[in-house]
C-alpha cells in the first residue's frame, strides 16, 4: 500500500473507531410501550444534527439526528445513550422531551468532547419523510453513524441533494450547515469525562420528581 493510501486508511480507521460505542445490554421494548413514550413537540417541523467533536484534535466522534415531525425522536446510530428508563429501539430514541434533549447533549458534551448542534426547519412532508426513514432503520453496525445518517438524508425530496454520503461526522456537519436556514451552535461542558454520570443525574431527577408527585397526592 502506498503512503497516501495508508494515511487515508489510518484516517478512516481513527474516524470510524470514534463512533464505536461501549457494548450495551439488550433492551426489549414492545410497540405498545413505544406508543406510550411518543412525544409531540409543539415547535415547527425540523431536523437537528448533533456532531460530537474531540476537543483535543477536532476529529468527529459521533453523529446523530433529531427529527421533529408527528413525534420527536433521535436517530442515534450505534450510539451509547441507553438507559432502562429511556425507550430505545433499533437505534431510535423515543419520547424526546426538552429534558431528554438536554440530557442527551449533556451526556455527550464533557471535558473531552463538545457537541455541534445544527438545526433547520423543514416543510412538514420532509420531516415526516425523514421520520419514516428513521423508524424503518434496523440497528446500525458500529462505526457507521455518519455513513448511515448521510445515506438516510442523501435522497430526501426537499433537501435537493445537498447531503452526500460520507463516513466522517465533520464532513456531514459541513454539508448540513449549508442547508438553507440552518443554524449552528457549539455546546461545551467541562464536567467529568465520564458521560454516564449525566444519565445518573437524569435518573436521580426522575426519581425526585416521582417522589414529589407522590407526596403531593
Amino acid at each position: 500500500m502506498t503512503m497516501p493510501r495508508l494515511a487515508l486508511a489510518l484516517a478512516v480507521m481513527v474516524g470510524l473507531s470514534a463512533c464505536a460505542p461501549v457494548p450495551e445490554p439488550t433492551q426489549t421494548v414492545t410497540d405498545a410501550e413505544l406508543r406510550e413514550k411518543i412525544y409531540r413537540h409543539d415547535g415547527p417541523p425540523a431536523l437537528t444534527l448533533f456532531t460530537m467533536v474531540n476537543n483535543s484534535n477536532g476529529s468527529g466522534a459521533h453523529t446523530s439526528l433529531m427529527v421533529n415531525g408527528s413525534q420527536r425522536v433521535i436517530f442515534d446510530p450505534a450510539g451509547s445513550f441507553r438507559h432502562p428508563r429511556i425507550a430505545t429501539k433499533n437505534d431510535v430514541i423515543y419520547g424526546v422531551t426538552p429534558v431528554m434533549e438536554d440530557t442527551y447533549t449533556r451526556f455527550h458534551a464533557r471535558e473531552t468532547f463538545h457537541v455541534i448542534v445544527q438545526h433547520v426547519e423543514v416543510p412538514p412532508q420532509v420531516a415526516e419523510d425523514v421520520l419514516a426513514r428513521v423508524l424503518a432503520q434496523g440497528p446500525i453496525p458500529r462505526a457507521q453513524c455518519a455513513r448511515s445518517t448521510s445515506d438516510l438524508l442523501s435522497d430526501v425530496p426537499g433537501l435537493n441533494g445537498a447531503i452526500r454520503s460520507t463516513w466522517f461526522p465533520n464532513q456531514l456537519a459541513e454539508q448540513f450547515g449549508q442547508l438553507p436556514g440552518a443554524t449552528t451552535q457549539r455546546l461545551y461542558e467541562y464536567d467529568d469525562a465520564d458521560r454516564f454520570k449525566a444519565l445518573e443525574a437524569f435518573d436521580a431527577e426522575r426519581v425526585k420528581a416521582s417522589q414529589a408527585a407522590a407526596a403531593a397526592e
